[in-house]
């Protein structure tokens, strides 16, 4: 099964964004890990920023960070798409043909979160993010 779900960046205000986005859809925080606590070595100044948040309400899930302190973020191209997928034959697949005349921003491997992880921006200029759970 593969679900799809928006991942918005922000440049240092995840958190009162993600705050924002509750109060407006009636929704819980249901995941907030800061920089801070990853294994990522970050400058003092960026640790306590959202490295992912979770936000769900009725019918809708949404991912929220404050991006890597190495990239820019820009307005209106905030926006990723996070597939979350069950088998590491379909990310293969997947990953594959939507990052055919495109461009592979990080290939796919193992991360300290238990998933194999990738991202591409397609032929069409849209950021994908593929994520597969790995079995214990």
């Amino acid at each position: 099964m593969k679900t799809l779900v928006p991942y918005l960046f922000f440049r240092g205000n995840c958190e009162e964004a993600m705050n924002y986005y509750k109060e407006c859809l009636d929704g819980e925080i249901t995941a907030l890990q800061r920089f801070g606590d990853t294994e990522m070595p970050v400058d003092d100044d960026h640790k306590q920023k959202i490295m992912h948040g979770e936000l769900k309400a009725d019918g809708i899930h949404m991912m929220f960070s404050d991006g890597a302190p190495h990239k820019d973020i820009t307005e209106g191209d905030n926006v990723q798409l996070n597939i979350n997928i069950d088998s590491e034959e379909e990310q293969d697949r997947l990953f594959e043909l939507l990052s055919e005349g495109g461009e592979v921003t990080m290939p796919l491997e193992t991360t300290f979160w238990g998933a194999r992880y990738g991202m591409l921006k397609d032929k069409f200029g849209i950021r994908w993010m593929l994520n597969c759970e790995l079995g214990e």
